[in-house]
């Protein structure tokens, strides 16, 4: 098996098959919830009978999607780490931020982020093909199969910080307590964008679009047990932060593009698991084009968190 074109493949098919009912009506049927607790849409369920359907006639290997979970065959090598469809809500809405992400690694019930060999990003909308392959960098392959390099913001500015973050259940109390300070900095010569894809936020630090995309999430509830409830209010019940395979693709591509990838304390993702996903699992993200930038972007944040305290 040639591990970069079956990564690329996989990712292919998904996308094919998703493509046809972005924006639809139909697709923002709610049918279910996911193995981590978030919502499944109806257009999830046909990204993940992609999936299925592809390595049905595999006799070795090991997936883990966001919705079917952990699925082993046989005595496999490999692991996929797969997010059908990250972005579900502008998928159905129609919007371009929805990505289909794979990651893949060594096969391990214990493997980590650090083992992520191979990670593919692709565009839905647009088609454009983000794959990394461990310490050989990063390839941007548009829907013409023209290959493009990185561009990369020279910002170090937080004033003029172009960002992202995600909501998605995150009560909006806690984020902008925290982010408060950052967003009003960079709210005129900057700007803050949640556009509903944690693989589309990242990957805009390589297209030149963003300068960070940050997700606090996890932080603000290590440190404040007291927004746990607030966590589970906005989460129907569930605690929703980013899983493993919200971002493992996107952090090897970002990492293969010379990007400052931390958690929000400023820590290596080098030690979290891959296989898993809800509050054990789950982990902050903070990313910058910059080390300079990424320092600058953790002082807010690490005052922020300081306001939360005394807030809760």
């Amino acid at each position: 098996m040639d591990i970069k074109e079956t990564t690329i493949s996989l990712t292919k098919e998904i996308r094919g098959a998703v493509f046809p009912h972005i924006g639809k009506i139909s697709s923002r049927r709610v049918t279910g919830i996911a193995d981590g607790g978030d919502s499944t849409f109806a257009i999830d369920e046909i990204a993940e009978t992609v999936t299925s359907t592809f390595f049905k006639d595999y006799s070795d290997i090991a997936y883990y999607t966001e919705d079917q979970g952990f699925k082993v065959k046989g005595s496999p090598k490999w692991l996929f780490i797969i997010d059908p469809i990250d972005g579900t809500r502008p998928a159905a809405a129609g919007l371009e931020s929805c990505c289909v992400s794979v990651a893949l690694a060594p096969y391990s019930k214990q493997a980590k982020m650090k083992d992520v060999t191979v990670g593919a990003v692709q565009e839905i909308k647009s088609g454009t093909l983000f794959v990394a392959q461990k310490d050989k960098g990063v390839e941007i392959i548009n829907n013409s199969f023209k290959k493009n390099e990185p561009v990369i913001s020279h910002n170090q500015d937080i004033s003029k910080l172009f960002w992202t973050i995600g909501f998605r259940g995150r009560p909006a109390d806690v984020l902008v307590t925290v982010l408060g300070g950052l967003i009003d900095i960079s709210s005129v010569d900057g700007g803050l964008f949640d556009i509903g894809s944690a693989c589309f936020s990242s990957t805009r630090l390589i297209t030149g679009q963003m300068d960070a995309y940050i997700d606090i999430g996890k932080r603000c509830l290590d440190e404040v047990p007291a927004t746990k409830e607030l966590f589970k209010k906005v989460g129907h019940g569930h605690i929703l932060n980013n899983n493993p395979y919200d971002i493992a693709a996107a952090a090897l591509i970002m990492q293969e593009a010379g990007m400052v990838v931390t958690d929000a304390e400023g820590l290596s993702l080098d030690e979290y698991l891959l296989i898993g996903s809800g509050p054990k699992y789950q982990f902050s993200v903070v990313a910058a084009t910059g080390k300079e930038l990424h320092l600058k972007v953790l002082k807010e944040i690490n005052k922020g968190i300081k306001k939360l305290k005394e807030r809760y």
